[in-house]
């Protein structure tokens, strides 16, 4: 059959609209032409593909059919574009890869900057995710991999880890806190403070490691508020709703509202990539290979 794509463009947008009226204004175009192409599309495929009453549009059963048949191809043709297009630029691959905010730190910059520089044909697409959504994003092949923080207890399913960074932790209070002028703390010191954290059902390994460091000093921490995002549980800090135990690296983003002061016994954390575990594409291979 001969079906154009702007035919098919019109039956789409009726279809998710059942209005030729809200279809029109949908595609910008004026009704007449709208309905032409609807006719002109029934009749290749010799089917009414909708039931036209006064005031109500619907699909006739050909039309659900031929709906769920079509709807996807408006959507492939602009993602076969746009690889055409990056093909025809050198791209030819790309990886999409999820990060916390926690974690962007210079060595992480200069990783992709070498990656890149090995790998023009690799399209690096990147994602501001919390830890169990690109964990759950890896698993069903959303991403290729994700530089999550810190490893999960119990390892999914299906996914491998490996680490690539150590940094330490501090405490984060506002600027004119009773603390701020000190040079370390031990975490027993903090007890009778209000806590801000990151969540634990967006990064359950690094809440629980917080939750046991405080366990170990001998208090359990008065969490007041939680924020899914490292970097937001810092700018509360900020705001002066309470401290944080945080990733040392994010002091440098408010270091005019924050102090970022050190803990004794120096706790710390150790950053891993995860990717599923079978045998890498070789750009992720690659990227891999530099990280560690």
């Amino acid at each position: 059959m001969d079906y154009s794509f702007r035919e098919l463009e019109c039956f789409i947008a009726v279809a998710e609209e059942l209005s030729f009226t809200r279809a029109a204004a949908r595609l910008r175009l004026a009704q007449p032409p709208l309905s032409r192409h609807i006719r002109a599309l029934e009749e290749k495929i010799g089917a009414d593909l909708f039931l036209r009453e006064p005031r109500k549009v619907s699909l006739t059963p050909a039309g659900t059919i031929f709906y769920d048949e079509t709807r996807t191809i408006p959507r492939r043709l602009e993602r076969a574009a746009e690889v055409a297009k990056r093909t025809s630029l050198g791209e030819t691959a790309r990886l999409r890869l999820g990060f916390v905010s926690a974690v962007m730190n210079d060595e992480l910059i200069d990783t992709f900057r070498r990656f890149r520089a090995s790998h023009r044909g690799v399209q690096v697409m990147l994602h501001d995710l919390p830890p169990q959504e690109q964990l759950n994003a890896i698993a069903d092949g959303r991403l290729e991999g994700g530089f999550v923080g810190l490893q999960p207890r119990e390892r999914p399913a299906g996914i491998r880890f490996v680490p690539w960074h150590k940094e330490p932790l501090k405490c984060f209070v506002p600027r004119g806190h009773a603390f701020e002028g000190l040079k370390s703390l031990s975490l027993a010191s903090l007890a009778a403070e209000s806590f801000i954290a990151v969540s634990g059902e967006s990064a359950p390994a690094f809440a629980a490691h917080v939750r046991e460091l405080c366990r170990a000093a001998g208090f359990r921490p008065r969490i007041i508020l939680e924020s899914p995002r490292a970097q937001a549980v810092a700018l509360m800090v900020a705001a002066g709703s309470g401290i944080a135990i945080l990733p040392a690296a994010l002091a440098g983003l408010f270091r005019d509202s924050v102090a970022a002061i050190a803990l004794k016994g120096n706790p710390s954390i150790t950053h891993v990539f995860a990717c599923r575990d079978q045998k890498p594409a070789p750009a992720l291979d690659h990227l891999i290979r530099l990280i560690r």
